[in-house]
């Protein structure tokens, strides 16, 4: 299979030195920011929220925060996905007024769902609810890594960070939110030999099952 898409994606790499000379240009990060925002979300509920980290002192600062990993001060720009601190009746609420608004959807269809999620959620312990804000971080991650992919933006997924680090220097708290994943962005360095390597992964006779 050798289609364009397919062949981005055998391009991309988690890149492991970034080229700090060379700068994501506004439209770039514009695609970026649109991709997170369209990113699909359980119920569209959207319980996430992404920084856009550029100022270098900042990066700089991120680097003993995310295991001493160059990445986070040589990309071009850090983006930090983040969970809601809390996601109550209100912000449920919220939501579907914006479906009402937006598509006009008469109340009577609306209330049903709307009171079924308000109940479900009160149903279950703050850790279940993070666990499931989190998965939709997963999620918007994986569109990013592919969006950047098709754009031709080198990229870095990270785990390897002190998420309770980074909410104190980011201000998190104050803003009710909590840090889940980062991913450095920017343009790969010409001495990162890990570009050159070749992809491994499981052949597709292995990982795919066919009914």
């Amino acid at each position: 299979m050798n289609t364009e898409v397919i062949e981005k994606l055998k391009w991309r790499y988690a890149t492991k030195k970034f080229d700090a000379s060379r700068k994501l240009s506004e439209e770039k990060l514009a695609i970026l920011t649109e991709a997170f925002n369209l990113t699909a979300t359980s119920y569209g509920l959207q319980p996430l929220r992404m920084l856009v980290i550029a100022d270098d002192h900042l990066k700089e600062q991120l680097v003993p925060l995310s295991m001493n990993q160059l990445q986070v001060k040589e990309a071009s720009h850090v983006l930090v996905l983040c969970i809601e601190g809390a996601l109550d009746s209100t912000f449920i609420k919220r939501y579907f007024s914006k479906v009402e608004q937006h598509r006009g959807t008469p109340r009577h269809i609306l209330t049903p769902f709307e009171e079924f999620l308000v109940k479900d959620f009160k149903s279950k312990s703050m850790e279940e609810i993070e666990q499931w804000m989190a998965k939709q971080a997963y999620l918007a991650l994986g569109n990013l890594l592919t969006v950047c992919a098709l754009e031709g933006i080198d990229a870095c997924p990270m785990e390897g960070f002190d998420p309770e680090g980074y909410d104190t220097l980011l201000g998190l708290k104050e803003k009710n939110l909590k840090s889940v994943l980062v991913l450095p962005v920017g343009y790969r360095s010409e001495q990162d030999g890990f570009a050159q390597m070749k992809k491994v992964r499981r052949g597709v006779d292995e990982v795919i099952i066919t009914y």
